[in-house]
């Protein structure tokens, strides 16, 4: 028997939109933050965007939630 589940297609883009929420929040401006996960502006801008294609790296989301001091499961909350 197959286990069906029910996974959100629309994940990443939830993901992105609470990376820059949460950066709005804590007032970190997106060249702050990129530099504190070592990644340059524009790849955090793409990282934030919902359209981009790329996903993001696990180890990136950890960086992130730790300069912004949030936990990485609030990233997958809608």
């Amino acid at each position: 028997m197959k286990t069906k589940y029910d996974f959100n297609p629309n994940i990443k883009s939830i993901i992105c939109q609470n990376i820059k929420k949460y950066r709005n929040e804590k007032g970190v401006r997106l060249m702050d933050l990129a530099e504190a996960i070592d990644v340059t502006p524009d790849h955090l801008k793409r990282i934030e965007s919902p359209s981009d294609r790329n996903n993001i790296s696990l180890n990136t989301l950890y960086k992130i939630s730790i300069v912004l001091n949030v936990s990485m499961d609030k990233f997958f909350e809608e």
